[in-house]
């Protein structure tokens, strides 16, 4: 997958938004490989990735502006499948989040959501819900003209409609 070239923006799975800094040919064991320095911005960390190996890793180009409706209708729109088995369902949350993909990342992100409405969640969970709002928020943000503080208030208030009778029913 040599898709990529020096100045663009990438979604490195569970990090988030980064940038290709450099490409460059390197020898290990005889053979040589393309290699991508890529700068994730959330903690400015440089990682090198062989660009045979970008794909399977999840590296991709962020969603494009068309697809941000898309994203904010899944969110507002139906229920969620949530499995009542914490081990089980903690396990296939991080399967998702390995994906990368911004579908993958929403449907976790919903399913913690509804969870918390009808009971508490774990330490784990509390975290992987933080860190997959932060993922999508900044990535929404990096492709429309919003701030983050704008995007996620949006997608706060686009899930608190789609369970707004979830949130109903605990009221009473």
């Amino acid at each position: 997958m040599d898709c990529f070239k020096i100045g663009d923006k990438v979604i490195y799975p569970n990090q988030g938004l980064g940038v290709i800094e450099n490409i460059q040919d390197e020898i290990y064991f005889g053979e040589t490989s393309r290699i991508y320095h890529l700068r994730i911005f959330s903690n400015n960390t440089l990682v090198l990735v062989p660009s045979t190996s970008a794909e399977e890793i999840g590296i991709r180009k962020p969603i494009s502006t068309r697809s941000v409706k898309k994203i904010f209708n899944f969110l507002g729109n139906g229920g969620v499948d949530v499995s009542m088995n914490w081990k089980g369902r903690y396990k296939e949350h991080l399967n998702l989040l390995k994906s990368g993909t911004m579908l993958d990342m929403v449907m976790v992100l919903k399913s913690l959501y509804y969870l918390n409405l009808i009971k508490p969640l774990s330490f784990r969970e509390k975290k992987m819900m933080e860190k997959v709002k932060e993922l999508i928020v900044s990535e929404i943000s990096e492709v429309s003209s919003h701030s983050n503080n704008e995007i996620e208030q949006k997608v706060m208030e686009t899930l608190s409609t789609c369970f707004k009778d979830v949130n109903s029913r605990l009221d009473s």
